[in-house]
């Protein structure tokens, strides 16, 4: 096949022969952009960024772009007389000095740089598709005979240069969206030995992701601690109780991890209503006792109309005591230490008999289900915004006693379906009122499909000692007769401050926690708490009397680092963040319909379901902005007095690939 003859290169402002018309340029634009980049390094910078070189319609204006890209790369001036020096005999063929300090002249600000260097880019890539058309004609008409069997693929091999992407100046994009395979798992060895090595071993003999016994063990701990220790940090102090949610779809066995990493819990609760038995059968006599006596005095006091004052006054006063002493005969309720399955009533009440402590385990989700308004038909989980909080809970109810909570704290371990994080999302006061930033996340990636059949069985050593220890943990901190606090070590306190410096940043709105500040303002707090948690199953007996190492906080930021990578990716599937949402729909728009450049207005009409105002947009403008799919052009030249130009994007050139 004849190769075809090349486009001749045409200088000045000439027309092309073949054409009949000049090629796509502008001779005003190229001149502003050279004097920019003499009169500014900045300007200079900005358009680097953009351009090559080859861009130039005039080929002397290639050589001064290379003369002051040449300067500036050796760090000398890049003004027109170092220009000019540099240029040496070539400065004649570029139009000498003077034109020069025409380019320079012809600047209105340097500021525009950037606009007419897009402008530049724009103009080069339209000559290069009439030069692409051009060479098509000519392989067609001279496509005969054995060449023609080579047509297809030459003009494939130009269209794909035509259209490949031109990424130049455009940093890498961040994903709108975290997917499962990209979350890390769960670092099983920040726990102790004795109840990592536990999880880990769990998670082979069930194989299940080490996540959801990781997590569940976190929780047995809280359990535990929840309501008896508390942990100072340097300016608030945080209870030790954790909701934590992992979310796996069905057949992964959470059932059997959830019974086996909770089977110390039952039996420890086992023991202890062993242990209080006694105690509450003689609270149930001594208050027998009261109330017959209260009951007699009630009586004489009813019968003393006939005696003196002094005698009645006798009688009402024995009838008061005895009726004090029937008020303080309480009898003590069954220890219990978890429910699995109650409304937000009993929730409430179990509460207030447990002394403020209660914890909800369970295999399935219904707890959001029972807060979302199940039973009640409207959203009611004030109990678990302030069960997390440790906060003071008071209710009065028509038809019963009040009930009071001094500190009430609940620890959450639950295991749950995907399409629980959809419905939480579908309750708008779970995000408005603070439950979805609450909750500690885990969304491994399921093993269905690449499970063992013959996984290591369980060491009984390992299981023994956690069962044990557990327990040892349980029952120590039961017997507290106050809550107590921990504290932390010197270098500790400042590994807190430093964290809290790190975070703040991430709430701006260029910043990864942007859009989930609700969670994100929790997450200090958060680690603080699995610091306690952790160092509590370092010590199990006397953790309380010592502080809690730098080390172990490192081993809870890790942590806290896990479940923030995975709270990203819940909220994600809970669609929490609105502004993420709108973003991939406009960047779905400017995929199906190919629209490289817009602005607002001209998104808005197609998706006047979605955004009823232009302004609506901007959110998620702003997140298309920070994430790098889209950047804002510089603004044209202002003319006038009139109101400013609309803002106008570009969408980063890959996100337009329908083939992605």
């Amino acid at each position: 096949m004849t190769k075809p003859t090349a486009l001749r290169i045409i200088d000045g402002e000439q027309p092309d022969a073949e054409l009949g018309r000049a090629l796509p340029h502008n001779i005003t634009a190229e001149q502003v952009v050279l004097g920019a980049m003499m009169l500014s390094p900045a300007a200079l910078a900005e358009v680097r960024e953009l351009l090559d070189g080859n861009e130039f319609y005039r080929p002397a204006h290639a050589r001064i772009w290379e003369t002051i890209t040449t300067l500036a790369d050796r760090g000398a001036p890049s003004d027109p007389l170092a220009v000019g020096a540099e240029l040496g005999p070539d400065l004649t063929k570029t139009g000498g000095a003077p034109y020069l300090h025409t380019l320079v002249a012809q600047v209105p600000t340097a500021a525009n740089a950037g606009y007419y260097a897009h402008m530049i880019r724009d103009l080069a890539y339209a000559r290069t598709v009439v030069e692409t058309g051009t060479r098509l004609i000519q392989l067609g008409q001279e496509a005969t005979g054995e060449s023609a069997s080579n047509l297809r693929g030459a003009v494939t091999t130009e269209v794909a240069e035509l259209s490949s992407a031109d990424v130049r100046g455009w940093p890498n994009p961040v994903p709108l969206t975290t997917t499962a395979t990209e979350l890390p798992g769960f670092p099983l060895w920040t726990l102790p030995s004795w109840i990592g090595e536990y999880a880990a071993s769990l998670a082979e003999v069930t194989q299940t992701p080490p996540d959801l016994a990781g997590c569940l063990a976190l929780a047995v701990l809280a359990v535990a601690a929840g309501g008896k220790v508390w942990v100072q940090a340097p300016a608030w102090r945080e209870p030790t109780n954790l909701f934590t949610v992992v979310v796996l779809p069905p057949g992964n066995r959470k059932s059997e991890v959830f019974r086996a990493i909770c089977a110390p819990i039952v039996e420890t609760e086992k023991s202890l209503i062993t242990e209080a038995e006694p105690v509450i059968a003689g609270a149930v006599i001594a208050r027998r006792v009261a109330e017959a006596e209260a009951d007699r005095t009630a009586k004489a006091a009813e019968n003393a109309t006939g005696l003196d004052s002094t005698q009645k006054t006798l009688a009402i006063t024995e009838a008061a005591e005895a009726k004090l002493a029937l008020d303080a005969a309480t009898v003590p309720p069954k220890p219990r230490l978890f429910s699995d399955d109650a409304t937000v009533e009993g929730l409430t009440s179990l509460l207030c008999e447990q002394g403020g402590r209660m914890a909800v385990l369970s295999p399935e989700g219904e707890i959001f289900s029972i807060a979302a308004g199940r039973y009640s038909g409207a959203p009611n989980f004030a109990v678990l915004k302030k069960g997390h909080a440790g906060e003071e809970m008071r209710v009065d109810r028509m038809g019963r006693d009040s009930e009071h909570i001094e500190a009430a704290t609940i620890t959450l371990g639950i295991c749950t379906q995907p399409g629980v994080l959809a419905e939480l999302g579908a309750t708008p006061q779970f995000r408005d009122q603070g439950l979805l930033g609450r909750l500690l996340y885990a969304v491994p990636h399921s093993l269905l499909g690449h499970r063992k059949h013959n996984p290591d069985p369980m060491p009984t050593d390992q299981e023994t000692t956690y069962q044990t220890r557990v327990k040892a943990l349980v029952l120590s901190l039961a017997k507290l007769p106050q809550p107590a606090t921990l504290t932390f070590t010197p270098d500790a306190q400042n590994a807190i401050t430093r964290l809290l410096a790190e975070t703040e940043p991430r709430f701006r709105a260029d910043g990864d926690l942007a859009h989930m500040t609700d969670w994100g303002g929790k997450l200090v707090g958060a680690v603080v708490r699995i610091a306690g948690l952790l160092h509590l199953a370092k010590h199990l007996r006397d953790g309380w009397n010592q502080p809690i190492t730098a080390d172990t906080f490192a081993d809870a930021r890790d942590i806290g680092e896990y479940f923030t990578a995975h709270a990203k990716a819940a909220y994600d599937a809970i669609g929490a963040d609105p502004a993420t949402a709108d973003a991939r729909a406009i960047l779905t728009w400017t995929r199906n319909t190919g629209t490289a450049r817009f602005a607002a207005r001209d998104v808005q009409p197609p998706l006047r379901g979605r955004f009823k105002k232009v302004t609506d947009l901007d959110p998620a403008l702003r997140v298309l902005e920070t994430h790098g799919w889209i950047r804002r052009l510089p603004p044209p030249p202002r003319t006038g007095r009139g109101r400013p130009s609309a803002p106008m994007y570009e969408v980063y050139p890959s996100a337009l690939d329908t083939s992605r």
